[in-house]
């Protein structure tokens, strides 16, 4: 006879899309400031302000967005293993 409480229990794979997305959105603002190249120049500018400085100050709010949703999708992410047993969430 099979003993259904010996099987062995599976727990949710490591690598999930929700934990590609987070890594995306915390590695984004990492290659936009180190591609240099692209935005080391003056024009265009904005009221005033040269792109180069501009384009690094809109890279703080992006960042901010990113990484606030990054946390979120992390809670979620623990939750939904939490409420399936696994996860070192207990």
């Amino acid at each position: 006879m099979s003993d259904v409480s010996k099987a062995p229990k599976t727990e949710p794979p490591v690598v999930t899309p929700i934990r590609v997305v987070i890594a995306l959105c915390l590695i984004a603002p990492f290659v936009a400031m180190l591609w240099v190249g692209s935005y080391a120049k003056t024009d265009p500018t904005f009221i005033g302000i040269p792109f180069f400085y501009w384009y690094q100050m809109l890279w703080v709010l992006i960042s901010t967005a990113l990484t606030v949703s990054a946390y979120k999708l992390w809670q979620r992410d623990q939750r939904a293993r939490t409420s399936q047993g696994g996860g070192a969430a207990k």
